[in-house]
Formats: C-alpha cells, sequence, structure tokens
C-alpha cells in the first residue's frame, strides 16, 4: 500500500477513535457500593505508551509496555484491575468519588477506551403514605393520599372510588424532584391501590395503600345530632343504674341494722331481769330468810307474769316489769 494511503487511512482511524472518544457515558452507583467501569475498546499498549486509568485529571493506575503497573498512593488496596480486559473496579465508594473517569492508552497519540461521569449517590428515605377521609355515600367516596419521606418532602393526590374502580382526580401533585435529586411520586396501579414511590438512579422505597378497602370498611360520619343523642342516652342510664344500685345497699344496710337492733334489745331484757331479781335476795339480812321468798320463786313469779302479760296482749315494756318485781322483792 502506498505510504500516502496508509497514513490517510491511519488518519481516518484516529478520527473514528476521537469521535468515540467523546461520548460519557453517565454512572450512578450508591455509597458504600463497589463500582465497576469497563473499557468500550481493546487496548493495545505500544513502545513508549502506557496504559492508564485517570480520575478527572490525575493518573490512578498505570500499566506499561513491560507490564509492570503502578497504582497511586490513596487507591492502594481500593482499586483492582483485570489485565485481561483492563476494566477497573473501585472499591467502597464515597461521595468523594464522584466525578469523571477515563481509560486510555497515552504515548505519541492518546487514544481513549472509556469516558465515564460517576456520581455517587445515598440510598433514599423510607416514604410513607396516610390517608385522609373526605366524604363518601352508599355506591362512592373520595379521599386524599399524602406520600411523605423522612427528611421533610410530601406530596398529595385526590382519588375517587366506587365499588368498581378508583380513579385519581385533577389537581394536586403527582410527583416532584426533592432537593436531594430524589424522585417523589404517587400514583394509582391496578385500579385499588395507591403507592407513593420515592426514588433515585440507585435505591427507591415504596409504601402502597388500598383505599377502596379503606373508603368501604369506614363508614360515613353519623350527623351530630345523632352523637349528641347518643351521649346523653349513656349519661341518663348511668344515672339511673347508680340510683338502682344507691337503694338497694340502703335497704340492705336498713335489714341488717333492724336484726341488730332487735336481738341487742331481746339480751338487755333478759339480763336486767335475771339480775335485778336476784340482787334483793343476797341484800338482805340472813335472819329473815322465813320471811323471804326463794330465788326460784322470784324467778317463777317474773316468768309467769310475763307470760301472762304476753297472753293478754299486754305491750308493756321490760322496764315496767321490772319495776313491779323490785317493789314486791322489797316491800
Amino acid at each position: 500500500m502506498h505510504p500516502i494511503i496508509l497514513l490517510f487511512v491511519i488518519s481516518l482511524l484516529h478520527a473514528y477513535e476521537a469521535r468515540g472518544s467523546d461520548t460519557v457515558t453517565p454512572v450512578f452507583v450508591q455509597k458504600g457500593k463497589d463500582l465497576l467501569l469497563n473499557v468500550t475498546a481493546p487496548v493495545k499498549i505500544v513502545k513508549r505508551s502506557d496504559f492508564r486509568w485517570r480520575f478527572n485529571d490525575s493518573n490512578i493506575f498505570r500499566l506499561f509496555d513491560d507490564n509492570e503497573t503502578n497504582t497511586i498512593g490513596p487507591y492502594h488496596g481500593r482499586i483492582e484491575i483485570f489485565l485481561q480486559n483492563h476494566s477497573l473496579l473501585l472499591k467502597n465508594v464515597q461521595q468523594a468519588d464522584s466525578g469523571r473517569y477515563t481509560a486510555g492508552v497515552f504515548g505519541v497519540n492518546n487514544t481513549y477506551v472509556g469516558k465515564y461521569s460517576v456520581t455517587v449517590q445515598d440510598p433514599v428515605s423510607p416514604v410513607n403514605g396516610t390517608v385522609d377521609f373526605l366524604s363518601s355515600s352508599s355506591d362512592s367516596c373520595n379521599l386524599t393520599v399524602t406520600c411523605s419521606t423522612q427528611d421533610s418532602h410530601r406530596i398529595n393526590s385526590t382519588f375517587r372510588c366506587d365499588t368498581n374502580t378508583c380513579s385519581q382526580e385533577e389537581g394536586g401533585e403527582r410527583s416532584k424532584v426533592t432537593t436531594s435529586g430524589t424522585s417523589l411520586r404517587v400514583y394509582l396501579s391496578k385500579g385499588f391501590s395507591v403507592i407513593c414511590n420515592h426514588s433515585n438512579q440507585v435505591s427507591l422505597d415504596e409504601h402502597i395503600t388500598m383505599i377502596r378497602d379503606f373508603c368501604f370498611s369506614n363508614p360515613a360520619p353519623k350527623p351530630r345530632s345523632d352523637i349528641i343523642i347518643t351521649i346523653v342516652s349513656v349519661i341518663v342510664a348511668v344515672i339511673v343504674v347508680l340510683v338502682i344500685i344507691y337503694k338497694a345497699a340502703a335497704f340492705v344496710r336498713h335489714r341488717k341494722n333492724g336484726k341488730h337492733e332487735t336481738k341487742e334489745m331481746k339480751n338487755t331484757v333478759y339480763e336486767t331481769v335475771q339480775v335485778k331479781s336476784v340482787n334483793p335476795l343476797m341484800d338482805q339480812n340472813p335472819t329473815d330468810d322465813a320471811a323471804a321468798p326463794s330465788p326460784s320463786s322470784i324467778y317463777s313469779l317474773i316468768e309467769l307474769g310475763s307470760m301472762k302479760s304476753t297472753e293478754a296482749g299486754d305491750t308493756t315494756q321490760p322496764e315496767s316489769l321490772y319495776a313491779q318485781v323490785d317493789k314486791s322483792a322489797l316491800a
């Protein structure tokens, strides 16, 4: 081949490689994960050239034409190069690892075999969905679903459900991009489920709410008048029950007190009569034994007098009986 033609072909190849080298591939990786970057073309190292991986404008790895390698200090133990295909593995990436990564053969002519724009992102925070009940009838209801994240971002949307399906109403927010670069969305899925979605390029979190079940498992609010009537009825019923309990307790106390007083009265009468009928005899002079009645005679008189009074319907109290007995004994 003529040398001029050969140079022309080589220049075309370089031009093709240059056009290809302008393509930058965006890559997103989650913080703490490993990052794998592949080359996009075969690597050929010639004399007075070397293969390099660069981060922004600094070399992080070099492979020379004699197969010697050199890893730049801060990346020792953090990167691994697969010499079969010259791919780069960066371990445990952090926010500071976000930037531009390039791979190529550098020497007389620079040939790029990979360009990447890497963004390291934190995983999204959990999202939660809450339902605010608006109104309902026997065959439909309206409610609002609010999606909120732990970093205080929120959107809400209104939905209407009937017995067959649900629909998302116009108005409200359906999606937004937060200040941290994440996406927050709320949408209807499979007719009855509302999904709150919080995501970025490396992670996502979702919360699902079955709004139809919520809608028709909650009856419509009762009118205020019905609530007032119910409260008053409960109060009246409680008062009636308390009055009945109080009267029953008072009746039981009255019965117990009556029985106790009757028992004490009987014991008092018996003891008084018995003691007073014996004492006069003990106080008398022993020389008067012939004239005085014996204790057994007095007790018999007392008992007989009591029986006669009872048979005659006499209601005289025991004190009167004691007075009669005492006078006769002292005469």
